[in-house]
């Protein structure tokens, strides 16, 4: 096998290939093109964006405006003119309108103007399939098992019952950031507390008082807030709620800037009740041109984000969840992953984050043979120290010590010269779906200390538990060591185990080949000063 797995040797065993989604949304219209090699790698690699607010005056006269169908037709033929430019053929373009278009009573006239002006065949789906793509996008970007699925648009909101990670039951409401803002939010200035209290009265009885959600408010514990402690289950057999949809991406980036945490995305991230009802009080207070330029807010959406925050605020006090938990993928992603990626049987990543990291890795040109041998015999070292009492173990801390020792060569795309601080860059700047922020800010740490130096959390200290500094330490270690073993890239060392010795903690060694130089690499360069600072005893070479 040649040194890399790279995406050019993918490319020979399968062409890469293209596809784009046009989203055509209530608020914003996007297309994205996403590039991939079946079985292998996929990325979004392109995306336009436009505010269309196709669905303004919806609500009260029941068809689309004049004004909005213009702004559509406009976009859709500068969307068009891309995908032209772009040499995307017609089969590979996925045109969806959802609830706006859906529910007009005009939308067959748009359908026909827009396929005259920009050749563009557009799918309108049903409010069933508007919330399953939901479900897809959602469950396999995140560790979802059981709990529920929040898809909030500007026309209409999708609730989906999640168990098994299988899809239980799909309802739409008609209870859309834009829809409400227009009946019950509509002027400019400051919200009034009567103004909050109707939209929040609106939502709650509009989802109580339908059987579809009924495993809303049914579990134990539903209907009213519940603290939830670090590490402990948010709520009857762990259900927890993930939200989708550009309004919450937003209120999440609002309060992770709130909380004066790293900026390194959203993905993963979760919305307390606590940071929601500061943000309901916030956004309620300002102008909506206030609420345009708080950070995390996009312009675009300062008029219709209180209506957002509102909805999500009741269905967190609903369900009694401990929090929304965000992910970066929409609509969009699902339409990919379910017709296109993961098309021809159940649409199910069978693990998301070895599946987000396995896809990471591949992109930036990692020598998966290397890097899969470097992972095992970390996580054979650190199971020993566990098994031998040496080390207690973490919560996550090996499935993290597995991904950072199968991301930690991702930085050589860039240059060999400092690719552990380029790998650091490019995790920290990658979604990696699965992981939140903290993990993903862990997985980057360890990978940047794989080589040299103190390993220290750094600005990262903020989104850091107790017990992250000690976690660092030891993972980067052991990842160090593992690099070491592994130097020639060719497997020499079968296993590595690390068990006491009296005053020492002695590496036994099984050989599939040659030691001479894992030995060598380990002794020259293993830092047996920052072993024992870490471990409390001196490494020893068996």
């Amino acid at each position: 096998m040649s040194w890399r797995l790279t995406r050019a040797s993918a490319r020979v065993a399968d062409t890469e290939r293209r596809v784009a989604v046009i989203d055509l949304g209530s608020n914003s219209w996007r297309l994205v093109v996403f590039t991939y090699a079946p079985g292998t790698w996929w990325k979004r690699t392109d995306e336009l964006y436009e505010t269309v607010r196709i669905g303004a005056g919806l609500g009260a006269s029941g068809r689309l405006s004049e004004e909005a169908m213009e702004r559509g037709i406009e976009t859709l033929s500068v969307f068009a003119r891309f995908c032209r430019s772009n040499r995307l053929a017609a089969r590979d373009v996925h045109p969806i309108a959802t609830s706006a278009i859906r529910d007009a009573s005009n939308r067959q006239q748009f359908i026909a103007q827009a396929q005259e002006a920009a050749s563009l065949r557009i799918e309108v789906l049903s409010e069933e399939d508007e919330a399953r793509y939901g479900y897809v996008a959602a469950v396999n970007t995140s560790t979802l098992t059981d709990g529920g699925v929040l898809e909030l648009g500007g026309g209409s909101m999708q609730l989906i019952e999640v168990a098994d990670r299988r899809a239980r039951s799909l309802s739409s409401f008609p209870l859309g950031a834009v829809m409400l803002t227009e009946r019950f939010l509509s002027g400019t200035g400051s919200a009034k507390k009567k103004e909050l209290a109707r939209v929040r009265e609106h939502v709650r009885e509009t989802l109580s008082s339908s059987p579809q959600t009924a495993w809303l408010t049914s579990w134990p514990g539903a209907g009213g807030r519940r603290v939830v402690e670090d590490g402990e289950s948010d709520g009857a057999g762990g259900r927890r709620v993930v939200g989708v949809g550009g309004a919450v991406r937003n209120l999440a980036a609002a309060a992770q800037h709130a909380a004066e945490q790293p900026d390194i995305g959203v993905q993963g991230f979760v919305i307390t009740p606590e940071a929601m009802d500061e943000l309901v009080r916030m956004l309620a207070g300002m102008s909506v041109e206030e609420r345009a330029m708080v950070p995390g807010i996009k312009p675009g959406r300062g008029d219709i984000i209180l209506a957002a925050a509102l909805t999500l605020q009741t269905v967190l006090e609903l369900g009694s969840f401990a929090g929304i938990e965000v992910t970066e993928a929409g609509l969009r992603d699902g339409i990919f992953l379910g017709r296109t990626l993961l098309a021809g049987g159940e649409p199910l990543l069978p693990n998301v984050r070895e599946a987000a990291v396995r896809n990471l890795a591949v992109q930036y040109e990692s020598d998966m043979v290397h890097v899969e041998h470097v992972a095992r015999l970390a996580l054979q070292m650190y199971d020993s120290l566990v098994e031998g009492r040496l080390v207690e173990r973490a919560p996550d801390e090996r499935e993290l010590l597995w991904a950072a020792a199968m991301l930690h060569d991702v930085g050589m795309t860039i240059s060999y010269d400092d690719h552990h601080k380029h790998s650091r860059y490019l995790i920290v700047s990658a979604e990696l779906p699965g992981f939140d922020p903290r993990e993903r800010a862990l997985i980057a740490q360890i990978s940047r200390y794989h080589r040299k130096g103190a390993p220290k959390l750094g600005e990262m200290a903020a989104l850091a538990r107790p017990g992250d500094d000690d976690l660092l330490q030891r993972c980067s270690l052991l990842l160090r060591l593992a690099e070491h073993l592994e130097r020639g890239r060719d497997q020499a060392v079968s296993e590595a185990r690390l068990r006491s010795g009296g005053h020492a903690i002695d590496l036994h060694l099984e050989a599939a080949g040659d030691l001479t130089l894992p030995r060598w690499s380990v002794e020259r360069y293993g830092d047996d000063e920052a072993f024992e600072r870490v471990f409390g005893r001196r490494l020893l070479i068996g």
